[in-house]
């Protein structure tokens, strides 16, 4: 078996994040969590439906990168408006994001960096669809570089997407279909099952401490049972590979390096 790199770890971590018996819309944005949403088709929950990131549903995840004579297995014609009205606006959705910043609720910013709205003192990329997806399905997130830079101290510059923040919550609203699943970094994967749904640390990366996780985070963090992160298995990693022929995993996380440290 080849060596498990800890993209490898993230990937399978992130497959786990979707593991569902719905059948509704995975969706990875960026090549781990792409590539973990693929995963979990071909593994554990068949059920999921997925795209080929522009307008028609595929039977088989597409993989990364130039696909030589490859032709997606198209299953149905999925344009964007069909989409948001099967799939985002009904709940059928499950996105997997690297936001900028998130705080201690899950609230997360991909819009600006300090200033004010009107003079921000950097410009990003704006909210995109993250409000309306944030209240509407299930979402999760991947962040290949855990840091207090991006686990902020307070609450994050600009909110981009809804979290559990009760200071946020206006009387008489209705919050019922915010669903914070996961976070996988490359130190540790995380839960909302704290105070008040706060984050909570839920597994540890072979090698990392809590320790490690909490001086890398900006605000307390609570313990789940902290288990090891489990590994791929050959089986898996020889998916891993089909969806991702020219390891482009591989250049997502620091030096990529093995998934446990060698001693």
């Amino acid at each position: 078996m080849r060596d498990i790199t800890l993209a490898d770890l993230c990937i399978f971590a992130c497959s786990e994040a979707f593991r569902t018996e719905r059948e509704i819309v995975a969706t990875g944005i960026g090549p781990i969590p792409r590539i973990g949403a693929g995963l979990a088709k071909l593994t554990h929950s068949p059920g999921l439906l997925m795209t080929d990131g522009e307008a028609y549903l595929v039977e088989q995840p597409v993989p990364l990168g130039p696909r030589g004579d490859y032709s997606p297995k198209f299953a149905g014609y999925l344009p964007f408006s069909r989409f948001f009205d099967s799939a985002v606006w009904s709940g059928r959705r499950h996105a997997m994001v690297t936001p900028t910043q998130i705080d201690r609720f899950g609230q997360t910013n991909l819009s600006r960096l300090g200033g004010t709205h009107a003079h921000p003192k950097t410009q990003m990329l704006g909210v995109r669809g993250f409000p309306g997806n944030s209240v509407y399905h299930t979402n999760s997130m991947f962040v290949p570089a855990h840091s207090p830079r991006v686990f902020v101290s307070s609450e994050v510059d600009m909110i981009s997407s809804a979290g559990y923040n009760p200071a946020r919550r206006i009387p008489g609203g209705n919050y019922s279909s915010i669903d914070l699943k996961r976070i996988v970094t490359n130190l540790c994967v995380m839960d909302f099952g704290g105070t008040g749904q706060a984050i909570r640390v839920i597994s540890l990366h072979p090698g990392v401490t809590f320790e490690q996780v909490q001086k890398a985070t900006g605000f307390a963090l609570e313990q789940g049972a902290l288990i090891e992160t489990p590994l791929p298995g050959e089986e898996l990693l020889a998916i891993i590979d089909q969806l991702d022929p020219h390891s482009i995993r591989a250049s997502v996380i620091k030096d990529n390096p093995p998934a446990r440290p060698k001693s």
